[in-house]
């Protein structure tokens, strides 16, 4: 494996230093983004940034995202069973034992992440995704309380769209069956509007990991005048899919297909029926007006509504929750100047939310008698100022600054106390970013920032799953350094990038597990993180008509993770300079795609994941892996309108390697490790009119 990772470097080395490719003198558009308030060259970008694109995300299987994020350098997506994703970027998944932390989600100018720190990413349908920006390290300065980043999710509907429709239906190993419709119109130069639908069912892999998927999404954009334009985004998500629990080593040596057994004191995973039912609706409502000839005003009001259902293996968990927002901002850029452009935006973000959460004693899935009923409202609101501004050609300097307050205000119900109500404050804190970029040519830039990162308890982990209001929690705090040089050839042909970061966090925030299973969470203290990330993407072969090969693309990431507890008391227990918890410390992704005559096509992924410690005293490592995944198609032209007709067939976990898509972490009865699927398969059709 050394070798694997020597020569990933070595290459990005080689390429970076050279930055001369074979190719002709046709000189296209620049790779971009959209990142801070518009669209802009990724060279010249004074993040670490990454774009997802629709094609990376069909890469492999259709139904899920894991390919093609696990392709990010310092991004790591996890899917313990179908339908259950858990999600770091640029940090440990100690806080997550599911679910998303740290990390701030939008679709398009709407948080996916709501008042309580939630992202339920599971309920967007891959297929419905244009293409998402990735922007990695703290950026609470524009986007809210975050310390890890901010993903952007660019659904179909919005910005430049052709007319198409694609139906696209597969099945696999495991009675997998995924059915995905999409449409997209482009009604006149005026409006515009997409509709996706996808139904997906699995049984799983292992025992009681079966899971339900359906989906619907509209986007519509209606430019109703010169100067005003309008985005309305709708989605409905009815999921569920079963939670089979960890296993022992011993036990997943035995059976790694059983979920987690009973024990002399407490019922199995399959005998309490444990799963996770979620019922969503998503919706925003953007508005953009010209104000004046270099003001503009952007409004966007959100909510969401979700039931979750959710029987464990000891209680029987009822949520609804309700949520509310509004972001806005106005927006002056100067005229244009030679050699001195700038822009500022003022703005403010505001999310309101309210929860109700009931659990019951839980009777072979069946909920019985009351445990604790609470209910918890939040509020997150931030006030941003940017500035950015561009000296020639060479200098891009950005300054960027915001006030962040949050509060949740929790009432008992059950059990009647009269200490029941009461508020947790976490008070207000400014969140600075200074970031600059200097080309050294047209197509070389080198970077540096500074920005402080923050964030708070979200609602899963002031209320854990054993029903207790945690008083105690603090937020996360911390300032990240960062050093980063990016190159990009006139022809696009090669795109590199390395980023040098250390993130330096306080009151981190631990998972841990109590004798009877459930979970509850304290500060840490310390930690220390600090990392180096590669990207690379090459086209080795310009597209052609002619020959056996037609394109060749790789794309290859390169995490070296250097993540150590600082001060770290837990008890009697010192845990202080062990390795965080969950990080691997190498993380290696590597993408080759070629097309061939007769448009075939053949996809090839690979993911190297180093041993990670599963536990804050290092006594317990999940194992290294080589993941390897291939996908072959072959496009059919049906006429000369574009319509074709795709058949296309994959393999998972070629190597048939042992592995875990998602340990638990501290786990209580050394119950550590979730067995991912052995060798599997997949076959399909895909229809474009």
């Amino acid at each position: 494996m050394r070798r694997v990772l020597l020569l990933s470097t070595y290459t990005l080395t080689w390429l970076v230093s050279s930055a001369q490719l074979p190719s002709d003198t046709t000189r296209i558009n620049p790779i971009t983004i959209d990142a801070y308030f518009g669209s802009q060259p990724l060279v010249g970008l004074t993040s670490s940034a990454n774009v997802v694109s629709e094609r990376d995300v069909s890469s492999q299987q259709t139904g899920s995202l894991l390919p093609a994020l696990n392709s990010i350098p310092g991004l790591r997506l996890e899917e313990r069973s179908p339908g259950s994703y858990r999600l770091a970027l640029r940090g440990s998944m100690i806080r997550s034992p599911f679910g998303i932390r740290n990390t701030k989600i939008y679709v398009d100018e709407f948080p996916l992440t709501d008042a309580g720190g939630n992202s339920y990413l599971n309920i967007i349908d891959p297929q419905s995704i244009a293409s998402i920006d990735i922007l990695k390290g703290p950026d609470g300065s524009l986007f809210g309380a975050n310390s890890a980043g901010v993903l952007r999710i660019h659904p179909k509907g919005f910005g430049r769209l052709e007319n198409q429709a694609t139906l696209t239906l597969n099945g696999g190993s495991y009675g997998l069956f995924n059915e995905q419709l999409s449409i997209q119109r482009k009604v006149n130069d005026s409006y515009q509007f997409s509709v996706d639908q996808s139904f997906m069912r699995s049984d799983g892999y292992r025992q009681n990991t079966a899971l339900d998927k359906k989906t619907i999404q509209t986007a519509h954009q209606w430019k109703y005048s010169t100067k005003n334009m309008l985005r309305l985004y709708l989605l409905y998500a009815d999921m569920g899919y079963e939670t089979p629990g960890g296993l022992t080593l011993e036990q997943m040596t035995q059976d790694p297909r059983m979920a987690r057994p009973a024990t002399s004191t407490q019922p199995g995973a399959k005998e309490q029926k444990a799963a996770i039912y979620n019922k969503t609706w998503f919706t925003g409502l953007a508005h953009q007006s010209e104000l004046a000839e270099n003001i503009l005003h952007h409004i966007s009001v959100f909510g969401a509504i979700t039931d979750i259902e959710n029987p464990f293996i000891t209680n029987y968990e009822l949520r609804e929750e309700k949520n509310l927002g509004v972001r806005t901002y106005f927006s002056y850029r100067s005229k244009n100047i030679q050699d001195y452009n700038w822009q500022m935006q003022l703005g403010t973000e505001i999310q309101k939310g309210w929860s109700k959460i009931d659990n019951y004693d839980n009777q072979n899935g069946v909920a019985r008698a009351p445990q604790a009923k609470d209910d918890l409202d939040n509020l997150q609101a931030s006030i941003f100022y940017r500035a950015n501004l561009q000296l020639g050609h060479r200098w891009n300097i950005d300054g960027s600054i915001a006030l962040n307050y949050a509060r949740i205000d929790y009432d008992t119900r059950f059990p009647v106390s009269t200490e029941g109500s009461g508020k947790i404050d976490f008070g207000t804190i400014w969140m600075p970013r200074l970031a600059g970029s200097y080309k050294l040519t047209d197509k070389m830039a080198i970077r540096a920032s500074i920005s402080k990162g923050y964030s708070t308890p979200t609602l899963a982990e002031v209320r854990s799953s054993n029903n207790v209001i945690n008083l105690d929690l603090r937020a996360e705090t911390g300032t990240n350094y960062e050093v980063g040089y990016r190159i990009e050839t006139n022809d696009r042909r090669l795109l590199g990038d390395i980023s040098v970061y250390s993130y330096q966090m306080k009151n981190g925030i631990v998972r841990n597990v109590d004798q009877n299973g459930a979970e509850f969470y304290l500060n840490a203290g310390e930690m220390d993180q600090k990392g180096i990330e590669a990207n690379l993407h090459i086209q080795l072969l310009r597209p052609r008509n002619t020959g056996v090969v037609r394109n060749i693309t790789y794309q290859g990431s390169l995490s070296r993770n250097f993540y150590k507890f600082g001060t770290y008391q837990n008890g009697d227990d010192d845990f202080s300079g062990n390795d965080l918890t969950a990080v691997p410390n190498w993380v290696n992704a590597n993408n080759l795609f070629l097309e061939f005559g007769k448009k075939i096509f053949l996809n090839l992924h690979h993911r190297y994941i180093s041993d990670a410690p599963l536990n804050d005293a290092n006594t317990v490592y999940a194992d290294s892996y080589h993941l390897i995944q291939a996908k072959v198609g072959i496009d059919i032209p049906l006429n000369k309108n574009k319509t074709t007709l795709q058949f296309f067939t994959g393999i998972d976990n070629i190597l048939n390697e042992n592995y875990s898509l998602g340990n638990d972490i501290n786990a209580f009865g050394n119950r550590y490790f979730n067995p991912a699927a052995k060798r599997n398969y997949y076959f399909g059709v895909k229809l474009a009119i």
